[in-house]
């Protein structure tokens, strides 16, 4: 007998109007009795400086609710696990000026030695090709997994930010109430909503309006 995960069941034998936490707790009344064991929070939030770049922190936390005892130490319930941190500035173009990592906190006395190495990302572009340049450069032994790890949603933020500039009125205003020629927006095609034949396309590069791609 198979048996069906709680968070893959239908959608509908849920309210869609319930926000994400009560969302969270309906499904876990469904599931069968579970016990916290690992939590993992990864937080990265994005600064516009005076210099024009734009500065992402990221910050990767591990806690674990019981004791873990190691070969090198043993880390109490709710003592951070892992506690990582990378500090990035982009430029315009989403290439890497700045980048330092710091591990403040991790399971052996050799995770630290690494940090130094995420140096070498300096110079590399955010977009196609940027994971496999961070393999590359920083993957497998010649880095840190978690450290690595975290330059993902990283990276993702730092598209995000970008946006900024891109996400007002006048913009909006351009596709509706104006008749000028648009090129293919870069989001298209990256995703289920943004299909070319999706209706979300058709707002966002209107039919008759299209440049050639």
């Amino acid at each position: 007998m198979t048996i069906e995960p709680a968070l893959f069941r239908k959608q509908e034998q849920y309210d869609s109007d319930l926000t994400g936490w009560e969302f969270m707790n309906a499904i876990s009344q469904r599931a069968p009795e579970r016990t916290r064991v690992h939590t993992r929070q990864i937080t990265c939030d994005a600064y516009r400086r005076r210099d024009g770049l734009v500065e992402i922190e990221g910050r990767m936390v591990d806690t674990k609710t019981y004791a873990a005892v190691l070969p090198f130490k043993t880390i109490e319930p709710g003592t951070p696990f892992h506690d990582m941190v990378i500090v990035m500035a982009v430029d315009e173009n989403m290439v890497i000026q700045e980048l330092e990592a710091r591990t403040q906190a991790a399971p052996t006395p050799y995770c630290t030695e690494m940090n130094s190495t995420y140096r070498n990302l300096v110079g590399v572009r955010i977009g196609p090709g940027f994971k496999a340049e961070v393999k590359a450069r920083v993957g497998g032994v010649r880095g840190c997994t978690h450290l690595t790890d975290l330059l993902g949603p990283m990276a993702t933020t730092a598209m995000q930010a970008s946006f900024a500039n891109m996400q007002t009125q006048e913009r909006v205003d351009v596709l509706t109430a104006s008749d000028t020629s648009l090129p293919k927006p870069w989001v298209v095609g990256t995703c289920h909503t943004y299909r070319m034949e999706g209706e979300a396309v058709k707002v966002i590069w209107p039919q008759g309006r299209r440049l050639p791609a």
